[in-house]
């Protein structure tokens, strides 16, 4: 049994959840969604991109084949729906728990110029204002922006740019909102987490992270769940408490654990790559790792590196 964290906040490893039919393979996931039911979908990069499981990890069914080239972050949304961004397609998709296309933000495979301000160029995720339906787009890779629609999918304005000052963006990698509509927004390589008010007005910034990718905001708890790729380069490779890791925040940006003390590593407990973070109804966290990506340079990468993990709350 492996445990991570402390205090109120231990965590048991469940050590090879989630069971894939013979053959099949996840390549990488890129991110993870819980529906009403404790259901995970798990959205990946192999053959079949949605993968659906039930809470004991046994296998549902899939969808989304030939559809999503390069899946990257899911959202659920309240009335069994879901946002799903793809990143490699330039698209947002709203779709039914099935994997019906409800509407499509975007023109698959056609991304806005480079840097340009418009939607999208290798978007990355969706957060949806739990007071009116109303949803944002952190716009990603190949933009500094985010943009804010009305739940038709009417884009109502944006905001961001390339920079390191408040308000600008270095790789906008992720955003979701509190129950007050709050904006949050992973910043990934200014290694920081803006807050915004729903105008794209900026409030303040968490600093002392990681490269946060994964972002989840619990609304009832008010409790911020943050996968961190990690900082360590080739001089201090093995140094400790710098990512990748798990953390867990208020909303209001008081750290209050962290899992992940070691350097990256393949044993359970321990991460490569934390991409796309959520949690269930009683507060399990499941953690996507983009293991593929973060090892495909290396001189020898495992075949099939583990790229999904669930931490059981104790």
């Amino acid at each position: 049994m492996v445990e991570l964290g402390s205090g109120d906040y231990i965590y048991e490893v469940a050590e090879g959840w989630g069971q894939l039919p013979d053959g099949w393979s996840f390549k990488e996931v890129a991110a993870v969604g819980v529906d009403a039911n404790d259901n995970v979908y798990a959205f990946n990069r192999g053959e079949h991109p949605m993968i659906v499981f039930d809470k004991e990890g046994n296998f549902l069914e899939s969808w989304g084949e030939g559809v999503y080239p390069r899946a990257h972050g899911i959202t659920m949304a309240p009335d069994d729906t879901m946002f799903l961004s793809d990143d490699g397609d330039h698209t947002i998709r709203k779709c039914k728990l099935d994997g019906t296309v409800l509407f499509t933000l975007g023109i698959s495979g056609q991304p806005a110029p480079f840097m340009s301000g418009d939607p999208f160029n290798r978007c990355t995720h969706v957060a949806i204002d739990p007071r009116n339906g109303d949803f944002y787009v952190s716009d990603g890779y190949g933009n500094a922006r985010v943009h804010k629609y009305s739940p038709d999918g009417t884009h109502l304005f944006s905001w961001g740019a390339s920079g390191t000052d408040p308000g600008c963006f270095n790789i906008a990698h992720n955003v979701c909102t509190d129950k007050d509509g709050w904006v949050f927004v992973a910043d990934r390589e200014n290694h920081r987490v803006q807050v915004f008010d729903s105008d794209g007005k900026f409030e303040t910034q968490w600093v002392n992270m990681a490269r946060p990718c994964g972002l989840y905001i619990d609304q009832d708890a008010e409790r911020t769940y943050i996968g961190e790729l990690g900082v360590p380069i080739g001089p201090n490779f093995e140094a400790t408490d710098l990512g990748p890791r798990v953390s867990i925040y208020d909303t209001r940006g008081n750290v209050l654990a962290r899992l992940g003390h070691e350097t990256e590593g393949w044993t359970p407990g321990r991460f490569i790559a934390p991409h796309g973070i959520c949690i269930d109804s009683r507060g399990d966290i499941y953690v996507g790792e983009v293991s593929w990506t973060h090892t495909r340079s290396y001189s020898d990468p495992p075949d099939n590196p583990r790229t999904l993990q669930k931490l059981v709350k104790k």
